[in-house]
Formats: structure tokens, sequence, C-alpha cells
């Protein structure tokens, strides 16, 4: 496969978008490792550009997208891009658990917890890859079958928390963040369990601020459908990118991959010191007659499968 981007325009962005043309298939690659592919926002219009010409191309029948990252909050952000739907649908209080931590799952988990639709062996991903390109139709049980030639089930991980559903939901189900620690501590006194310790340790080193706006956006998440999750979350992509009430963003993104100093001076600084009436105001309408609402347009229902790797 020779990779090539004929949409590729000379914005400085065409090496941080790798697009590959693959008979139907189109493969693109987010390309920004050093910054653990976080999008910027020539990125972002890069993507946009090509995710609505490929909607358009009758000769376009399946998108493969690679090397994701989500915002987390150690980085002052929260996790957005419809996370508020997804996460808040996996078993228990699982979505929680992963939303405050950022904690990493491996492919087994994922599987495990529905976030991934089927598990395939690196070694074999190639081989996959290689199949999907060949496939000529976007119809989703085809898509689905030429996946299970390669996918395959796999145990969980003795040491994994997905074992601990149980203590998970008793410690994230608490009303908030201080209970949630709170919770998580009295357990760790009782067991030695080293994922309490990392989940703790997370909590405490995350931005006060991200973390309250990531509980409560996960929660509301429960009852709403994802045209109000993505609303949602872009209205608290807005106001955090306005710096309006906290530049705990900027912060985290210096410290963590900029300087990588790793020691972000958050403001406030305590779970204690966030403002109720300063977090409401994240999730309002942005008061601003030149800022546009997100509007949502109609699209077809597309299937989607979420392949797993080791």
């Amino acid at each position: 496969m020779a990779a090539s981007s004929p949409n590729a325009d000379n914005d400085g962005t065409s090496d941080q978008v790798l697009v590959e043309d693959c008979r139907f298939t189109r493969i693109l690659t987010l390309n920004r490792p050093q910054q653990l592919n976080a999008l910027s926002t020539p990125m972002i219009m890069k993507l946009l550009k090509l995710f609505v010409a490929y909607e358009k191309d009758s000769d376009v029948k399946l998108l493969i997208v690679k090397v994701f990252a989500m915002p987390e909050t150690s980085l002052g952000f929260f996790p957005d891009i419809g996370a508020s739907y997804f996460l808040s649908r996996l078993p228990g209080f699982f979505g929680e658990y992963l939303g405050l931590t950022g904690a990493r799952l491996d492919g087994a988990e994922m599987l495990a917890c529905g976030l991934a639709t089927h598990f395939v062996p690196s070694m074999n991903l190639a081989y996959l890859e290689d199949l999907l390109t060949k496939v000529e139709t976007s119809d989703p049980f085809v898509i689905c079958a030429s996946i299970d030639q390669f996918s395959q089930m796999v145990p969980l991980k003795a040491s994994s928390a997905y074992n601990r559903l149980d203590i998970i939901d008793k410690c994230f189900s608490k009303e908030t963040v201080q209970e949630i620690i709170s919770a998580l501590e009295k357990e760790s006194a009782s067991m030695a369990d080293e994922w309490i310790v990392v989940a703790i340790q997370a909590l405490k080193k995350a931005s006060p601020i991200s973390l309250k706006v990531t509980l409560r956006s996960i929660r509301e998440g429960r009852l709403q459908g994802v045209d109000r999750c993505l609303t949602k979350e872009f209205r608290l992509c807005c106001h955090i990118l306005r710096l309006e009430a906290s530049k705990d963003f900027l912060e985290g993104f210096r410290a963590i991959l900029v300087d990588k100093d790793r020691n972000p001076k958050w403001e406030p600084p305590r779970l204690d010191l966030v403002d109720s009436k300063v977090l409401d105001q994240y999730f309002a309408e942005v008061d601003d007659a030149n800022w546009e609402d997100l509007k949502l347009p109609s699209r077809r229902n597309l299937a989607t499968n979420y392949v797993s790797k080791m």
C-alpha cells in the first residue's frame, strides 16, 4: 500500500494526519506521538475536511482511524468526544473510574467492559488491515465478519482492576470526588491492591476542577442521549479553552506535554475550593452573542467497530 494524501494542503498538518488511499478504504493515522496524539486545531480542521469529503464520496466504503489518545484530568481537561455518553454506559461505575483516574486499559479489559467490540492480537493487525482494504462495501455485517476472522477472546489478567468491579462500584458510586477518594483510602487500608493506590495517586494529582467537571459530566450522561452529551461537552470545551474560570488546561498542557516537569500548579489547588457556581458556569451555554452553540447535522446511522489489541 502506497501512502498518499491527495487532499493534503500546505498547512503543515500533512505529516500530523497521515492518509492512505487503498481502493475503497481510507486509513487515517494520527501522528503527533511526542504530544500523545493530542489534537491541534489544524488537525481537527484537516480531519473534518476529510470526513466531509469521504461522506460524499461513493468510492469510500470504509474508514480506518489509528494511535488514539484521550485528554485526561491530569491535563486539566476532561474526557470528551462523547465520553460522557459511552463511559456512563459501561458496567457499574467503571466509567467513573476510567474518566476520573485516566487509567490505561489493555485489550482484554477494553473487550470485557465493552469499550471494544473485537480483540485482535498485534501480530494479526497488518493482516486484518490488508483484508479490510479489499472490502468493497459499507455493510457493517460484512466488515464485522472480516474482523471476526482475526479476533479472539482473551482472559483478564489477575491484577486487572476490572476483576474488582465490586470495589470500584462501592467507591466510585459516591456522590462527590472527595467521598470517592475517602472510600478508596478506606479500602486501601484493608487490602494491598496496587490499582487502588495508583487510583488514589492519580486523583490527588489531577486538576480539582477537572475532576468535578468530569464526574458531573458522566453522571449527567447516564440520562442523556448522545446528541445532548456532545452538546454538553462542546460547551465544556468552549468554557475551558476560553479560560473563563480556570487556566488549568494551559497549566496541565505545559506540565505534561511541553516542559514535562509533571508538576502542574492547579488553580484552585484543592477540591474543597472549587466554587459550585463556577462549576455550573462550565455546563451553561456560552454567554457570547458571537459564539455559536453546537448544531448537530442529521446523519444516516453508521455502525462502528472498535478493535482493540495487545
